[in-house]
């Protein structure tokens, strides 16, 4: 029997290296496959987006991806293998699409506002996420979940909420659980915001600082200033981006927030203090500003960001199922309809006291 023993093979330092080595390499190429594959449904995605969105000028690409992705993930199987692909879109993809996003912007375009609009952007974006916050919190609600809304209400919708995401690290339903609100309810305040302003007999120029200061998404902004007419649309755009603005310090400030928490929690590894897009966007705002791109070289750049963000959109509506909104709950959703006017009613004071 000892000899039997002696001669069974021995492990060699040699094999188990190499059975390593081949598990490993395995599961990178599984891994590289499921992102390729990914990644390439997105962008399909968002090149049907962005050809409807041509063929219908009036609805924002990015919107119609959202709601595609939704559509698509409730009415077939999406396979999970290709989720590493749809977590590279709807992260990596969307955060360099919010950096190239400060392309739009020029401080000089902010200043001229006047400090009283500036005053008034910064407390529609400080009091809403704080008041979405406090009620939140009565509804016993996460405190993820509250900021990820409070962000999206307050700042630039989907856009802030996945940058929040990637600051906070909130769980993946209620981002998409975020994500969806914003798509419900700014789509709702597109029509409500030119009928209250006719109701209340406002000037273009205040309902065109009320849409800016109030609806949630860019889009949303530009389709409701389109409908009000007059020089409402290039009011609104201005005072909305101004709130896009807003994106950089927020984040700071929970970077910060969320830096000093791993350190009282005595994590080895802490966030960033501000996160790179931010830098990116301040970075490209600053560009911007300096007026050495030529218009060239910026109509590309918005034609990038546009394609990285509704890719992003796509992959994030991808997430979105019946079943997850289900599953939540009715409390997200009194949040949001509670924040949607909150948000509004700040920026409707506001402007009749500057505008």
């Amino acid at each position: 029997m000892s000899s039997e023993v002696r001669n069974l093979p021995e492990p060699t330092a040699d094999r188990l290296p190499a059975t390593t080595a081949a598990a490993s390499a395995g599961a990178a190429r599984a891994r590289w496959t499921g992102v390729t594959a990914g990644a390439a449904l997105c962008v399909v995605g968002a090149a049907i987006a962005m050809g409807i969105g041509r063929l219908v000028p009036a609805v924002n690409p990015m919107l119609i991806a959202i709601v595609a992705g939704a559509l698509v993930s409730n009415l077939v199987t999406v396979p999970a293998w290709i989720k590493p692909g749809l977590d590279f879109s709807a992260k990596r993809l969307l955060r360099v699409g919010v950096a190239l996003l400060g392309l739009q912007l020029m401080f000089s375009d902010i200043v001229g506002l006047g400090w009283g609009v500036i005053a008034v952007v910064v407390a529609i974006v400080a009091l809403g996420i704080a008041g979405t916050l406090y009620l939140g919190k009565l509804l016993g609600l996460s405190w993820t979940q509250r900021i990820l809304i409070a962000c999206g209400f307050s700042i630039c919708g989907a856009a802030a909420v996945a940058a929040t995401d990637g600051v906070v690290g909130a769980k993946e339903e209620e981002m998409l659980t975020a994500v969806a609100l914003v798509v419900v309810f700014g789509t709702l305040m597109i029509p409500a915001i030119p009928l209250l302003s006719g109701a209340l007999g406002l000037t273009d120029t205040q309902a065109g600082m009320w849409a800016g200061g109030s609806i949630h998404e860019v889009a949303q902004v530009v389709a409701a200033g389109g409908m009000i007419g007059g020089g409402a649309l290039a009011v609104a755009t201005v005072v909305k981006l101004a709130r896009v603005l807003m994106l950089a310090p927020v984040m700071a400030y929970l970077g910060a927030r969320q830096r000093r928490a791993a350190q009282c929690a005595a994590e080895g590894t802490q966030p960033p203090l501000i996160p790179v897009f931010v830098i990116g966007f301040l970075g490209c705002v600053a560009l911007r500003s300096s007026g050495l791109l030529p218009q060239g070289a910026l109509d590309l750049a918005r034609l990038a960001q546009t394609a990285l963000l509704t890719t992003a959109m796509f992959a994030l509506g991808l997430g979105v199922r019946v079943g997850l909104l289900r599953s939540v709950g009715p409390r997200p959703f009194v949040l949001a309809a509670a924040s949607t006017v909150w948000v509004a009613g700040i920026a409707l004071a506001g402007t009749l006291l500057v505008a």
